[in-house]
């Protein structure tokens, strides 16, 4: 039944946060928001991007999918309450990474085109932290490994870990620092860059990125 639900919120998050939020883009900007292929297969980019996919769904389709065909959990996850807690961090992290997509406005993109100009975005949930979408992703995907708690989940996670990671501090802070200098550089000194007040920077950090 757990194994079911991880790949039902699964699809449900796709199609939110994906597809209705692509249609969304394309009906107000006449343009989907999709750069990714504007990063040259093998590139660092390319390669963030493409773990970050594996790992969505080596957690919501792979789980379940090993779950049924045998695969034992890890036992000290194995207990109701952490798959409850997995439903709830799961649905929460739906909702919350849809919201800050809609909060980013025309400025929402998958990938980087160096050479667009978007609006540095601080309201909202990007008052909180810089990173609002991927922070609301992660707490999905967590969810979903909790609710199917087996090594092939929680080793999907922590591949979606790493390329987001990668693609924030390697990719989208270098890109957004060139873009918008000194504002920029004001906003991820006083925000954190997952959680609040972490992963703040001082100015000389991005130096060391261009």
């Amino acid at each position: 039944m757990m194994a079911a639900a991880a790949l039902a919120l699964f699809v449900v998050m796709m199609l939110l946060a994906g597809a209705l939020r692509t249609l969304i883009q394309r009906h107000r900007t006449g343009g989907s928001g999709h750069r990714r292929t504007l990063s040259p297969r093998g590139s660092l980019g390319w390669s963030a991007l493409t773990a970050t996919d594996i790992g969505y769904l080596t957690v919501g389709v792979g789980g379940p999918l090993a779950h049924w065909l045998g695969l034992p959990p890890v036992s000290v996850l194995q207990h109701p309450p952490i798959h409850v807690l997995g439903v709830v961090l799961a649905v929460l992290g739906i909702l919350g990474a849809f919201g800050a997509q809609m909060a980013l406005g025309a400025s929402w993109r998958i990938g980087v085109d160096q050479s667009e100009r978007t609006a540095l975005v601080t309201s909202g949930p990007f008052a909180w932290v810089r990173n609002p979408i991927f922070t609301a992703v992660l707490v999905t995907f967590l969810g979903l490994a909790l609710m199917v708690p087996n090594l092939v989940a929680l080793i999907g996670w922590a591949l979606t870990l790493t390329g987001i990671q990668t693609q924030v501090r390697l990719i989208e802070e270098p890109h957004l620092h060139r873009l918008h200098g000194e504002p920029y550089d004001r906003y991820t000194a006083t925000v954190g860059r997952f959680l609040p007040g972490l992963g703040r920077l001082r100015p000389n950090r991005h130096a060391r990125h261009i």
